[in-house]
């Protein structure tokens, strides 16, 4: 699509929202933008898109560059910059990308929901983690709407050049959301041989990523940064005293954003003073003492604050519906929220959600020269391995891990 004139670009990229069933406010939207984009091109001379002419667009419309710089983007900048990166990505990869498709029904072909279905079923079946589970499923999905906006309508129509299709669509995306994206696709594509749906299995021909897990260094905030944010919560309303317990269990008990958001009532053994729950991602059972300043918070909020439903959940949403956070709200938008009432930094090169208040809980224990297997446990990892990589954040303690050339090297 890359040598296609731009009105004729947009003509398809409509069609595939239609396809996708976008509301008519929606493409209503997109339509204004694309006339705006449509008239700065032709005013420049060119019937083409590219990316460096998007830029242009926004730079002469909004001032885009200058207020990305400084950060102050506002959110209708955002949507234009939207409109501009998907008609680039149409252009390229001929679909719509997982980044533009949130919670919108994806396959169309009656075959493909089947296939999804039973696919489900033997995930099931093999007894995934819930959030494993959930990862295949969607991944499966996203990668058989792509090949319906190829035109494929058979499973055994794929070949290798599909898959590699879509693995091109899943640059610029971090190096672990590739990682998690890759290995969901081999699961999907042995499923498809092993059921002799397809004749080969195409998971043989995803490439193989040299990136290590310990390559990553994880974010982590000071402890007066997490001071600082904590205090500017409003605890005398009843979403700020939600917030405050749930980053709460983040940055003192390292509860995984999944765990925080499918804590149950049953879950609080008030009379043992511990947190006791079914771990999300390992399926396994998690034991952790409640501290005092965690257990008044969830106390507050459940005889204060919370919701007065009939629900198995400790933390609900506060606007209707009010029911618990879906599983794919990563509760980002919490942090980012107190991160800019108590004026902090927000840096887009180092992580900002719940995790983060996680990672954070790991080193500081690290610098109390907690052992790694007790971190190990308090996290909820599987292996030491998984908590090693926080010794990099720890420069004291990798100094003193350092050799003596003398004793090395005696002379």
């Amino acid at each position: 699509m890359n040598t296609v004139p731009l009105r004729e670009l947009i003509v398809s990229l409509e069609k595939e929202l239609y396809r996708l069933r976008y509301n008519t406010g929606t493409i209503k939207y997109y339509r204004m933008m694309w006339k705006h984009i449509i008239a700065f091109c032709e005013s420049e001379g060119v019937d083409h898109f590219t990316e460096d002419l998007g830029i242009r667009f926004l730079d002469r419309r909004y001032n885009f560059s200058e207020l990305e710089k400084t950060g102050r983007l506002t959110q209708s900048i955002v949507n234009a910059f939207r409109v501009v990166r998907m008609i680039g990505d149409f252009q390229q990869h001929g679909s719509i990308l997982r980044r533009y498709y949130k919670h919108r029904e994806l396959l169309h072909h009656e075959g493909f929901k089947a296939l999804l279905q039973n696919y489900e079923r033997h995930c099931r079946h093999r007894e995934y983690a819930r959030v494993t589970q959930k990862h295949y499923r969607d991944t499966g999905e996203q990668f058989l709407s792509y090949v319906e906006s190829q035109g494929i309508r058979h499973i055994g129509d794929i070949t290798g050049k599909q898959v590699a299709g879509y693995i091109n669509t899943l640059l610029g995306y971090s190096y672990k959301t590739v990682e998690l994206q890759l290995c969901a696709l081999r699961s999907f594509f042995g499923y498809l041989c092993a059921n002799e749906l397809h004749q080969k299995n195409l998971g043989e021909t995803i490439p193989s990523i040299k990136a290590r897990k310990q390559q990553r260094i994880p974010s982590v905030w000071t402890k007066d940064t997490v001071t600082k944010m904590l205090d500017v919560i409003d605890r005398g309303n009843p979403a700020g005293k939600r917030d405050y317990a749930m980053i709460l269990l983040a940055a003192r008990l390292g509860l995984r954003t999944m765990d925080i958001k499918h804590l149950t009532l049953d879950n609080l053994k008030w009379q043992d003073n511990r947190i006791e729950f079914m771990q999300s991602k390992t399926s396994r059972m998690q034991s952790l003492p409640l501290l005092p300043d965690v257990g008044w918070a969830i106390i507050d909020y459940l005889k204060n604050g919370r919701p007065k439903v009939d629900s198995p959940y400790v933390f609900l949403r506060h606007l209707a519906p009010l029911e618990p956070f879906s599983d794919d709200d990563r509760l980002h938008q919490v942090v980012v929220k107190y991160m800019k009432l108590a004026r902090i930094p927000i840096s887009p090169r180092k992580k900002k959600g719940m995790h983060s208040l996680r990672h954070t809980l790991a080193s500081r224990l690290l610098e109390e020269h907690t052992p790694l297997p007790v971190i190990s446990d308090i996290l909820g990892h599987l292996s030491t391995d998984s908590t090693a990589v926080y010794l990099k954040v720890d420069v004291a303690l990798l100094r003193e891990c350092a050799l003596d050339p003398e004793e090395v090297f005696p002379s």
